[in-house]
């Protein structure tokens, strides 16, 4: 298993982002990107775009310059298929929520055309989610997707039998602020009528999701399905004063977090036991 560390703490909820760790709507996502970048002018967008020498990391500093000069992404992330949107709109326009809130609200007009492409990530998903709640954990969905977007999709995965899986799902659309904000989180939880802990897990693919997994006060558990390199993990992860948000712990794959949890669901009540 690939983990860092262990979490701090036996998971009591776990609430997982939809796209790149759940599904795979990687097609759907960058199609709609390629349809938002070239509007950047007209969206009036373009004077907020960072610089390169702004960014975390040379390969943010590349993807910057590189929209700067062709109004696209370079092909070869298209191809790689690793980096969320959420996480390049981080990287073109930094903490500047109010142009983050624009780029979204305009991948979302361009993503409409694309939503029937959807499929599950990992070929065990369903069986694995419906593992963990037999384990009497509330399971939940933590989504930058629009909710009309998510239901959708919903009902199209894995011919909709994924529906009675999810004890609640928030959508970007349904807080003020998206990710890496902590809103979607804590209002999770505030529906759940369960406290921001470490007994909480949030897991997601992307630096974002660390931050508001690390900024809501949860467990962060990155979900390493990219299979980027230990050491490439420590480099978008730097532990800097600028960037001090690292995972708690990391897995590859819903199978790896689904053992995780129930092993550490069953040492803790054995521990239970012990003391009884």
């Amino acid at each position: 298993m690939s983990i860092l560390q262990l979490p701090g703490a036996r998971p009591e909820t776990v609430l997982i982002d939809w796209h790149a760790t759940l599904v795979d709507t990687h097609d759907a996502m960058y199609h709609a990107v390629d349809d938002v970048l070239p509007r950047l002018e007209e969206l009036d967008l373009w004077d907020k775009l960072l610089g390169p020498d702004q960014s975390k990391t040379l390969e943010d500093a590349k993807l910057v310059k590189y929209v700067r000069e062709h109004h696209r992404l370079h092909p070869k992330i298209t191809a790689q298929r690793k980096i969320s949107r959420t996480d390049i709109f981080e990287v073109l326009f930094g903490d500047d929520d109010g142009a983050k809130r624009t780029i979204h609200q305009a991948f979302d007009a361009c993503y409409k055309k694309y939503v029937d492409q959807v499929f599950p990530l990992e070929p065990d998903i369903n069986e694995q989610l419906r593992r963990l709640k037999a384990s009497g954990v509330p399971v939940g969905v933590i989504s930058n997707r629009r909710r009309e977007y998510l239901e959708h999709e919903l009902g199209l995965v894995d011919e909709g039998r994924w529906r009675d899986l999810f004890d609640v799902i928030v959508c970007g659309d349904d807080v003020q602020r998206r990710k890496p904000a902590p809103d979607m989180i804590l209002r999770a939880l505030e529906k759940l009528d369960v406290p921001a802990s470490e007994s909480v897990w949030y897991v997601g693919d992307s630096t974002t999701d660390v931050i508001a997994g690390k900024e809501a006060g949860v467990t962060a558990i990155f979900y390493n399905g990219a299979h980027w390199s230990p050491a490439w993990i420590d480099k978008i992860f730097p532990n800097t004063l600028r960037h001090p948000h690292r995972p708690d712990a990391v897995v590859d794959s819903i199978a790896e977090l689904v053992t995780l949890a129930r092993r550490m669901l069953a040492n803790g009540l054995r521990v239970e036991r012990d003391r009884a």
